[in-house]
């Protein structure tokens, strides 16, 4: 690789053994290219100078953040730059408005805490908020616990400044509530996985913080009841702010990892919240009574916000305890709510034809499960039975309606699959786009698109 500009000398990784952190991403086996350079912004004019570089000698490059990615989306290339942007942490906070104006590298859950003292929210919430930034939350359009009653990443984003491959900076959308000038590019931008420019900033939606969010438990014996719940929860006139599936290989593999108080033998459990201002009380008390009536072998509900985060906490040693068991295969289809069932039983099915476990658990709100399938990583059977496995989870969430990602993106996993659900036309068209924004090829290359 020629040498970089002088500006961004001291923005290399050298450190080999660093570098390579930053090679890859949280996709299942990711490995570090052998050859590639780590820079790590530290302000716009530094991305600018990356891609005018970048497309002076035909170099790919990998916007990348904390890399939570699951995909493959944010793993370096054999040959290119990764950009990282966490240094462009910037935040400016417009009460009056109701908007933050935020760099990329701010990562989720920082941006919340900042904002309690405003008295507002920025609701997205993904299970890696802790880490996660808000220029990755963008790139794929990040969803959550939380999207059943506020919806995803893109509902908050107002506006962009984004820098395109040879170094020139544009801006999309406003600051405004309100505003229909041109064409909508933010909304291209979001979830795009990087294929079209480098976020720099963005303009964010925000909202009044709802009150502290209480919990409603519930056991199920049966699958088919805890559908039922489910379905009983889309009859409230208040809308959760969350409603969560736990499975029953998922249970088991929580109360494997450690005591959360989860029966042994449960068919499933809804975790479910209220957080609406002055009612949230009120609903969860509404929430339990119709659980119970829907078939509910047991329901908790928690008095106030300790209580609520006790029994969260299952739900949050889900991914731990994955982990815990090895390899696996883990990523997000989303089907129609009405058939969540379907899926999980399918996903089992799936499993059990190639001698593989699975637990399926997510999102149950708003349709968006995890199905995981756990494999011996030195079996080559095994591997290629979980590669299989997933392979038709996503024609089973088509057939039920669905789509093969609802907020994980298509990175380089997914992007096989990519023609089989829009079609060569809608493809040919979607790699015109890139090729408007991005004419080397440059951004990300082989990312969503085959």
């Amino acid at each position: 690789m020629p040498s970089l500009p002088a500006r961004l000398t001291d923005r290399l990784v050298a450190d080999p053994d660093v570098a390579r952190t930053y090679g890859v991403d949280h996709s299942p086996g990711a490995v570090a290219p052998e050859d590639f350079t780590v820079v790590r912004a530290r302000d716009r004019a530094d991305v600018v100078e990356v891609l005018r570089y970048a497309a002076a000698h035909r170099i790919p490059v990998v916007p990348q953040g904390a890399r939570t990615a699951t995909t493959g989306a944010a793993m370096a290339i054999q040959g290119g730059i990764a950009l990282n942007t966490e240094a462009i942490d910037h935040v400016e906070i417009d009460s009056v408005e109701r908007i933050a104006v935020v760099g990329p590298g701010v990562v989720n859950a920082d941006l919340k805490t900042q904002l309690t003292a405003y008295s507002l929210a920025y609701p997205p919430d993904p299970a890696s908020s802790d880490s996660c930034t808000i220029g990755g939350n963008i790139a794929t359009n990040a969803g959550g616990l939380c999207c059943v009653k506020y919806g995803v990443t893109a509902d908050y984003v107002r506006g962009l400044e984004v820098v395109l491959p040879g170094g020139e900076v544009m801006r999309t959308g406003r600051r405004t509530a309100k505003g229909v000038t041109g064409y909508d590019l933010t909304g291209l931008f979001v979830g795009s996985e990087g294929t079209l420019g480098v976020v720099t900033e963005a303009v964010l939606r925000l909202i009044p913080a709802p009150d502290p969010a209480l919990t409603v438990l519930a056991v199920f014996d049966t699958l088919e009841a805890t559908m039922a719940g489910v379905a009983a929860l889309r009859e409230q006139r208040h809308t959760p702010s969350l409603v969560e599936l736990l499975d029953g290989p998922s249970i088991a593999a929580i109360q494997e990892f450690g005591d959360y108080g989860f029966p042994a033998d449960a068919g499933g459990v809804l975790l479910v919240q209220s957080d609406r201002i002055g009612h949230a009380h009120d609903d969860v008390l509404q929430y339990a009574e119709a659980l119970a009536s829907a078939g509910a072998s047991d329901v908790a509900v928690a008095d106030d916000a300790v209580e609520a985060d006790l029994l969260l906490q299952g739900r949050r040693a889900l991914n731990p305890a994955l982990e815990a068991r090895g390899s696996r295969v883990i990523e997000d289809v989303c089907v129609p709510v009405g058939r969540l069932g379907d899926l999980v039983r399918r996903v089992h099915e799936i499993a059990d034809h190639h001698g593989l476990e699975a637990v399926c658990s997510g999102h149950a709100g708003d349709g968006n499960l995890h199905p995981c399938f756990f494999f011996d990583k030195d079996d080559p059977a095994q591997v290629a039975g979980a590669q299989a496995a997933f392979g038709e989870t996503v024609e089973a969430a088509w057939a039920l309606g669905g789509t093969l990602t609802g907020e994980h993106g298509v990175g380089t996993l997914k992007a096989p699959w990519l023609e089989g659900e829009l079609g060569a036309a809608e493809v040919a068209r979607q790699r015109a786009v890139k090729a408007l924004f991005d004419p080397l090829g440059i951004m990300n290359p082989g990312r969503i698109f085959a």
